[in-house]
């Protein structure tokens, strides 16, 4: 028996699917690793093929796919690709989704309305998925959709430090763009030195989607500079509303700032176009060259998504990441 070698050595593996490569090639970099060779094509008739081309056997598997256009032909690969992990009995599978889809979905607003962010979870869940990582989700409730741990990462540092050195030497305000985002606007404050808060107060079409009727700013942001956030743009009406009902209010300019850059059209145009200063994203999603513009600037969140796999690989603490905010 002496001459058999029991190991317990943990392998780490990262799989990307083709939503964001980008983003995926850059978190591998990091850990020290590449991705897994991974073969992935449509049929004819569309359906997605996926197999990996080498053992993934007894593997700490960490699956990375942005849920991006075309959104559901994404999240279908990513599922498809946890349950190739699972058959190919890999030890356990943690699915990173920088942007969870479907997360505005998160209650019935109205009746005979389906709660497709559970949906989402139930069906990563059934996959074979032991294990979620997401950054900034539309809603906190969401972590309790998944009947597992799911590590609620925040791209709060990450743009918080570029405004701090870019504007850190004028008067600051921080405005959500509606009253429901106060919570997160404290943080924000917080980490800009106790900047003062404001908030738009807004009227919602609930008939028509991604349209609002009203603006009014609550909140002294007269003379200052007003970083406007948010956990997405999609369209971009509102927040371009809220910019310029902010530049109506006499700020002295207004930095838009989001984790998660949808930009659906006419999003482009409507920033490229507003009063606002800069825009400030993160790389959660791609943004194609076709709709980057002079004004937009993207802040890499691999370092923190990296830090994160680590921590989990490494059975560590990712709300210490966060100075035990998250």
């Amino acid at each position: 028996m002496s001459g058999l070698k029991r190991t317990t050595e943990k392998n780490l593996m990262v799989f990307s699917g083709r939503a964001h490569p980008e983003l995926a090639d850059e978190v591998a970099e990091l850990l020290g690793t590449q991705l897994v060779p991974t073969s992935a094509y449509e049929f004819a008739n569309g359906e997605i093929y996926v197999r990996y081309q080498e053992s993934v056997r007894g593997c700490d598997a960490f699956v990375i796919q942005s849920h991006t256009t075309p959104i559901n032909e994404w999240i279908m690969e990513h599922l498809i690709m946890v349950d190739a992990l699972k058959r190919a009995s890999a030890k356990r599978i943690t699915v990173v989704m920088p942007f969870w889809g479907y997360s505005r979905q998160d209650k019935k607003h109205r009746g005979r309305e389906p709660i497709s962010a559970r949906l989402m979870a139930d069906m990563f869940k059934t996959a074979g998925a032991d294990r979620v990582i997401t950054v900034d989700l539309h809603a906190d409730q969401l972590q309790g959709f998944f009947d597992g741990p799911v590590d609620h990462l925040m791209a709060l540092p990450v743009l918080t430090d570029y405004i701090k050195e870019k504007y850190g030497d004028q008067p600051l305000a921080v405005v959500s763009p509606d009253a429901g985002r106060i919570k997160v606007a404290e943080r924000w404050s917080a980490r800009l030195g106790g900047a003062p808060l404001a908030f738009i107060h807004k009227t919602r079409r609930t008939d028509v989607a991604n349209e609002v009727v009203a603006n009014r700013v609550v909140g002294e942001v007269k003379g200052r500079m007003c970083v406007l956030t948010d956990d997405m743009i999609d369209t971009g009406g509102t927040i371009v509303k809220a910019a310029e009902a902010l530049m109506e209010d006499g700020a002295a300019g207004v930095i838009i700032a989001a984790t998660h850059a949808i930009l659906s059209d006419p999003a482009v145009d409507r920033l490229k176009n507003c009063s606002a200063t800069e825009v400030v994203i993160t790389n959660t999603l791609p943004v194609p060259p076709a709709k980057q513009f002079d004004k937009l600037t993207t802040l890499s969140i691999a370092p923190m998504v990296s830090r994160a796999i680590r921590e989990v690989f490494e059975d560590g603490s990712v709300t210490s990441m966060f100075d035990g905010q998250a």
